[in-house]
Parts: C-alpha cells; structure tokens; sequence
C-alpha cells in the first residue's frame, strides 16, 4: 500500500540512516530538505547550507532524489510570531513542539501528499506509532498513537506530542527500534563518513551561536525592571526585558552566599522575582494547570468519565517521567505531581505518558506556587 516514501532528510545521521533503511525496505524514497528561516532578511542565523551539502550527499550516496522546499512564511506566521506573542506575555513557549505540529507534520506532509505522490512520510525522530516503523501494521478504521521508541535517552516524542491525528497515520519512523550508538554504527558501515560522526544539532537553529538574549533584542523592544529578593524584599538588580528570561534560570547577580535564580516575572510592574540557591523552595512545585490538551488518538477513558488519570508528566524532554494524577477542570487540566519539581514554568508544555505511549501535551498556564512566597507578588 505504501511504496513512495517522502523523506525529512536534515543532513544528519539520523535521517540519512532513515533513508538507507527505507530503501533496504524497498521503498522508492524521495528526499526533502526543508529550509524554515531566512537569512537574507532577517537577524537570525540558520546554518543550513552545509546541512544541505550534507543532505545532497547521502542523497547521492544512496541515490534517491532530493528535493528543497521553503516553509519560510509557514514558520513565520505559525511558529515565530507565535514565540514572540508569548515572550511578550511573560512565558516560556517551545518552538521545536509548534515547529513540528505546524510545519514539519502539517506543511511538510501536505506539500509532499500534493507535489511528489506520495504515499507516506517518513523522519529521523527517534518515536514509534502502534502502526510501526514502515506502517506494517497500518488500519485505516483505527487510530494511531504514539508510542516512545527504544532508545529512551534520546526519545524525541516530547517535541511530536502535538502533531495531529491526520499526519501522524502515515508517517514512518525507521529509527523507532535503534539505539543512536547502532545508528552511527550503520551509517560508518555503509561509508556514509560525512555525517556518521557529525554533531547532533541543539538549541534553536536560527539563533547559531550568537546568546539568546541579543538575538530576541532584535525583535522585542527593551523595557526596564527590577530584579527583587523574594525574602527579602529588596532590589537586587536591573534588567532589560522580562522575554530575555525565564523561571530557574540563573540570574547574573549574586548575594553574599548564594547565586540568584528566576522565581516569578510580573507583567504589571514589569519586575521579576528572584530567589538565592537553585534549591530554594519557593522554585519547587507539584502542582500546575494547563489550557485545552491535545490528546494525540483520544482523551484516556478516565477523563472523559470524570475521574481521575494516573500517568506521568514532563516538561522538558531530557527530564525523567514523573508519576502524577490528572483531572479536568473548565478551561483544561489539573496536574497534581507525585513529587516536587524545580522551575514548572508558564508556556512550556506538560507532556503526558503511559504505558509507553505518548498521550499528548498541554501549554501550562498556571503554576501554582508556595502559598508563603506569593505574598511578596
């Protein structure tokens, strides 16, 4: 049923096994390299040329074609505008998670369905779907879940826990059952040298190397504030914008005895909160609301019975799961966490598992704080 294959080819190892495994397979693979952001008018850096040399040659290497989209407006209207909206509101918001519900699971898929004919897509991502890898085990009457891959370490499910329903059912994910050491095995024995031993890429592509904080000065005006010690009250610094930081990070202040830390920003006074020690207790909390999930296949049964979801929570993809209890409220989710987690931070999304499978994700909007430190807010 599924015999041509576009491919998100990034010029990474991941993808370049992808393709290799897909031709082993027997698919006719058509590679797709996708540029986002553009460098010829804007102040951000993105590094894609020598991704896209890295990308012509596995192409050529395993020969299969290679195609070059541009999604530039896509990411601008649905992706960055959206970032700064929400670093202008005080959040923290994550551009990979809207990055592939947007572009690379929603433009992406829709230009290969029209222009290549495509009968499925496929990525790198190191995640899994209860279809399989190469949709083996593919039911058009069923709905398909997302499921964590083998390699826990590098599980990538956390940024796809938006993706929708429609796009997800035909997309294969080759790596689902590697380890990253295996991928890098393979693509070494199959003399793919340019990209076997390359990097994986971090952080957000189009900042480069230059500090965030000069990078969003570019395009949210500079308005001063305070920084004060929630214990004490007291001003302890200035800065140039609430955007520029976000809960538990450090501040480049000090005291006596402890660094400071990011507790809280406040719209109104534009000022920010800060707390002296990464332990202390006022950045520690189990307990956070959410806006509207997405539940990737369909809200668990326990919810739509209004009870109680036992599952586990994340908010940041390198973190382990945390067991939790999950309930409905009017606008979204309630999330009691089992224990204390450091920095639940406002804008970020708090991504749902069990038994191995990826529920889905909500944007936190509130995080509920030590009733004791609100006082001084």
């Amino acid at each position: 049923m599924f015999r041509k294959v576009a491919l998100g080819i990034s010029g990474g190892v991941d993808s370049a096994v992808a393709a290799l495994l897909l031709k082993r397979a027997g698919y006719k693979v058509e590679g797709v390299f996708m540029r986002n952001w553009d460098n010829n008018y804007e102040a951000g850096f993105c590094s894609d040329e020598r991704d896209f040399e890295d990308a012509t040659y596995v192409c050529r290497k395993l020969e299969i074609p290679l195609h070059r989209v541009y999604f530039i407006k896509e990411y601008w209207n649905e992706v960055f505008t959206v970032l700064l909206k929400e670093y202008e509101n005080g959040l923290t918001p994550n551009p990979d998670i809207l990055c592939n519900r947007y572009v690379k699971f929603d433009s992406f898929f829709e230009h290969c369905r029209k222009n290549l004919g495509v009968d499925a897509i496929a990525t790198g991502h190191y995640a899994n779907t209860s279809f399989g890898p190469f949709l083996e085990k593919y039911n058009e009457n069923e709905g398909v879940r997302l499921l964590q891959p083998a390699d826990k370490f590098k599980d990538q499910t956390f940024f796809l826990s938006q993706v929708k329903q429609f796009s997800l059912r035909r997309c294969m994910f080759p790596l689902a059952n590697l380890l990253k050491t295996k991928v890098r095995e393979i693509a070494k024995s199959e003399c793919l040298s340019n990209v076997a031993t390359k990097r994986d890429s971090t952080g957000i592509c189009f900042i480069g190397k230059r500090r965030f904080q000069d990078f969003i000065e570019e395009y949210i005006q500079t308005k001063k504030g305070h920084f004060i010690d929630i214990d004490t009250g007291r001003v302890v610094g200035e800065h140039s914008g609430l955007h520029k930081w976000t809960v538990g990070q450090r501040c480049c202040l000090s005291n006596w005895k402890h660094a400071y830390f990011i507790f809280k920003k406040d719209l109104q006074t534009n000022n920010i909160y800060v707390v002296a020690g990464t332990k202390h207790p006022a950045i520690w909390n189990n307990l956070c609301f959410t806006s509207s999930p997405h539940w990737i296949h369909s809200e668990p049964p326990e919810l739509s019975e209004n009870n109680i979801l036992r599952c586990y929570f994340r908010f940041q993809h390198t973190k382990p799961l945390v067991p939790c209890k999950i309930v409905n409220n009017s606008e979204g989710l309630t999330i009691m966490l089992d224990q204390n987690l450091r920095a639940l931070t406002e804008g970020q999304y708090g991504v749902m598992y069990k038994d191995g499978e990826c529920l889905g994700s909500a944007k936190i909007k509130d995080v509920c704080q030590n009733l004791t430190y609100e006082l001084y807010t």
